[in-house]
């Protein structure tokens, strides 16, 4: 009587592990949803004397859907990149290209005077500048 004597087969023990990866890859691949992408822009930030600028890639977006405001020492800006719509659609290979509402809010580096600020929008780069706030926050105390 053979007790505890078990033929190995390595060509069949590797095919079932061939499988099981297999199996665990559809699993893994056939639950995973299409991901949500979100268009942020791209934003450059930096200050002269005079100002803070913060400029913005918004290819794609027009003039008109796109919003700015100054809050709390903080530039926000808003918008929507919409979808090109065409009427005849032939077979979609591939689409990359992001649609959808953005919001960017950047802490600006010092605090700005509210008037004076101008935002510009050329080429799909939208350019704020915000001058700086002159008068300081900060005062000497003199003990007595």
């Amino acid at each position: 009587m053979r007790r505890g004597l078990i033929v190995w087969r390595p060509f069949e023990e590797l095919e079932r592990i061939r499988r099981e990866f297999d199996r665990l890859m559809e699993e893994f691949f056939a639950k995973e949803e299409p991901m949500e992408r979100l268009f942020a822009p791209a934003l450059d930030v930096y200050e002269t004397d005079g100002e803070v600028v913060v400029k913005a890639e918004l290819p794609g977006v027009k003039k008109e859907d796109v919003e700015v405001l100054v809050r709390d020492n903080n530039l926000i800006i808003r918008g929507e990149k919409k979808e090109e719509k065409e009427e005849k659609t032939e077979t979609v290979h591939r689409v990359e290209r992001v649609y959808g509402k953005f919001e960017r809010l950047v802490g600006l580096p010092t605090d700005v005077k509210l008037e004076g600020i101008k935002a510009e929008f050329k080429d799909g780069v939208l350019e704020v500048r915000l001058p700086k706030e002159k008068t300081s926050k900060e005062t000497k105390i003199q003990i007595t």
